[in-house]
């Protein structure tokens, strides 16, 4: 299960027990999700984000808000 929760300026992205902060913006209809914050992993804390967690958190989050009233992008 994926859990978002956020403000205008980061959401935080639940994922298997870890949790990731990602800046971004609000903008009309959703947020926009900037990848070059993807770094670390806040829970735990300063873990690497691998290649391969990024890519999984864009897709989870992708399908998770697609259609919905607060599109989630990322660039």
């Amino acid at each position: 299960m994926t859990k978002i929760t956020g403000t205008n300026t980061y959401i935080d992205v639940e994922l298997d027990g870890r949790t990731a902060r990602i800046a971004g913006e609000m903008i009309v209809g959703g947020f926009v999700c900037y990848k070059s914050s993807m770094k670390n992993w806040l829970v735990p804390e300063n873990e690497p984000l691998t290649e391969d967690d990024k890519k999984e958190i864009i897709q989870k989050v992708t399908e998770k808000t697609a259609g919905s009233h607060m599109v989630i992008t990322f660039e």
